[in-house]
């Protein structure tokens, strides 16, 4: 639901970290770069994400508790070793087409099952997802239940679907949680998940509860079909919020065919206006101060938030080559990765000191490319 409960907003500061995988995850890196240089990232109060979004999320969930903090508020270089370095490798290896293809050829796993062990070996992900409840934002990672067509919610202290109910004492780990939110269809979804109905919790609205077979197998998937911005956990909760959108445009084409590719197309177009209108409702009410915060896009040119020479300089070229790039979980070279972090990280500063300046803490530094060797203008 997009609102909480009460109605009312809680005072603090929520991120949203949207699909479109490595792409996403590596957009998102530069923006926790920025955002730690601001002293923004440590008060953070909740990060909902989605898909490769929440790729980003688990690493920086898991190392939330070893991350070094000075007086303030800025993480030392332990968010670079811990964080992005980890997360970087992880891009720097094919998965997709791996997963698809052991999860083929053996009988007793999906893909999905491959996603979920791919997680757990290669980021460590195998915790309990209970265990993240400590001193630091609350982490949600989002998937979409195909059965009641809502987002289905990992969380440390619950999980599930208001139409069916939440479990507040769940075994699920870190990698389960996001393995269903970047199951993308049709090669990682539905990821299928037997659970004993009596675990969940009638709640308010939970008008499917009554039916036992929505709460005995959960059949999820890529939480970006149901919000790629992940924005609906947080809009309604707290009184700030900041959207890093690494999603995916919608692209015009003069030819778009027809058989296979036109009921892609049309699904494409359906996706899109729901997408649109989110991210048009999310403007709205910045700019009619109904919201505080700021969205930064992928697509989004450094030159609209009207910083002229105090921003970071990046070419549209630049921008326009990488909005197109790919959102697979398929290696992406170095240079590929330090023009995505670089980019993350100069459109979320750009789009923070236009529109969120009051969370700027005095003393931060200007803004420096992580990788100024990558040329950008």
């Amino acid at each position: 639901m997009p609102f909480n409960s009460e109605g009312v907003s809680t005072e603090g500061v929520a991120l949203a970290l949207s699909g479109g995988g490595y792409r996403a995850v590596l957009f998102h890196c530069g923006a926790f770069l920025r955002l730690n240089e601001m002293a923004i990232l440590s008060r953070v109060a909740r990060i909902s994400s989605v898909s490769g979004g929440s790729i980003a999320a688990g690493r920086l969930a898991l190392k939330w508790p070893d991350l070094a903090m000075d007086a303030q508020g800025r993480f030392d270089g332990s968010l670079l070793d811990q964080v992005i370095g980890p997360l970087r490798r992880f891009c720097g290896q094919a998965l997709d087409v791996a997963a698809t293809l052991r999860g083929a050829l053996n009988p007793f796993k999906t893909a999905g099952d491959e996603l979920i062990q791919a997680y757990r070996s290669k980021l460590k992900f195998g915790v309990p997802l209970k265990d993240l409840i400590a001193k630091g934002p609350r982490f949600v990672f989002n998937a979409t239940n195909y059965a009641t067509g809502t987002s289905f919610r990992f969380s440390a202290p619950y999980c599930g679907d208001y139409r069916i109910g939440l479990i507040y004492k769940h075994d699920f780990d870190l990698a389960t949680a996001v393995a269903c939110s970047s199951a993308f269809p049709p090669v990682f979804a539905p990821i299928e998940l037997d659970v004993d109905p009596s675990k969940f919790e009638h709640t308010l609205g939970a008008d499917l509860f009554a039916d036992e077979a929505f709460r005995r197998r959960l059949s999820l998937a890529d939480g970006g079909i149901y919000d790629n911005m992940g924005l609906e956990t947080v809009w309604g909760r707290y009184t700030t919020v900041l959207v890093s959108d690494g999603g995916k445009p919608f692209e015009l084409n003069p030819e778009p065919g027809g058989g296979l590719k036109q009921l892609s197309r049309v699904a494409d177009i359906g996706l899109n206006q729901a997408l649109a209108l989110r991210k048009r409702f999310l403007i709205d009410a910045f700019q009619a101060g109904k919201k505080a915060g700021t969205y930064w896009g992928i697509g989004t040119l450094v030159d609209d938030y009207g910083l002229g020479l105090e921003s970071l300089e990046v070419a549209p070229a630049m921008t326009a080559k990488l909005r197109s790039m790919r959102t697979r979980l398929n290696s992406f070279s170095e240079q590929e990765q330090e023009e995505l972090i670089n980019w993350g990280y100069a459109v979320c500063d750009a789009a923070i000191r236009s529109h969120a300046s009051e969370l700027v803490e005095a003393g931060t530094s200007s803004a420096k490319f992580p990788f100024p060797g990558r040329k950008m203008s």
